[in-house]
């Protein structure tokens, strides 16, 4: 919805619902969306929290890749986020776990190269990026907080998947890069910390 409004220019006030304080949860966002998810819209007394196309083929074939994201690519993404990057910020882990996520992350990578992209330069074969092309590049966009050479290993097979990527970041900025502000000053912290363990390594190597 925030890439849709501000790539159309439409006015709006921001208010931002903190997830981890568990905010959507409370009564007053449940009474604009009882899913209690974010995000979502107040026009007067209209409410709106999902919008797809008018068009009943094409907003089939959106829900037919939504539904497919959230089983598969979502799985692998966050399963690999959740034991590569975070874990090294006190949060619990598995390798296995990890070696399990990225096997469902590269059949989904490749299940977008040959079947989802197949058919044009976005999702569904549209012209421009849809809710969908969104949706995805943005689970993908938190794998860019992995070291340079485990994403370079993770996505150099699928150069469409890559170029996907690139077009749906082109075709909505500035605005891309505005909403994934935090990602990228998180990216350039862990990469920084990266680099220090590594300076480490070396060094102890050497004694």
């Amino acid at each position: 919805m925030y890439f849709q409004l501000r790539i159309n220019g439409i006015d709006f006030e921001e208010i931002r619902v903190d997830v981890l304080k568990n905010q959507r949860f409370s009564t007053e966002f449940k009474a604009i969306n009882p899913m209690s998810q974010v995000p979502a819209i107040v026009d007067g007394r209209f409410k709106l929290f999902e919008r797809y196309p008018g068009d009943v083929s094409k907003r089939a074939k959106i829900h037919s890749v939504l539904d497919w994201h959230h089983s598969n690519l979502r799985r692998g993404s966050v399963g690999l986020f959740l034991n590569t990057i975070v874990a090294p910020e006190g949060f619990p882990s598995s390798p296995q776990a990890a070696k399990e996520a990225e096997k469902i992350l590269m059949r989904s990578l490749y299940k977008l190269e040959t079947f989802w992209l197949k058919d044009g330069r976005f999702l569904v074969g549209s012209s421009q990026p849809s809710i969908a092309d969104l949706s995805l590049v943005c689970e993908i966009m938190q794998l860019e907080l992995l070291s340079d050479e485990d994403r370079d290993r993770i996505f150099s097979p699928y150069k469409k998947v890559v170029e996907w990527m690139e077009d749906t970041i082109s075709a909505t900025a500035p605005h891309f890069h505005e909403v994934h502000g935090l990602l990228f000053k998180a990216q350039k912290r862990i990469r920084g910390q990266m680099l220090t363990q590594s300076e480490i390594f070396c060094a102890l190597s050497k004694i």
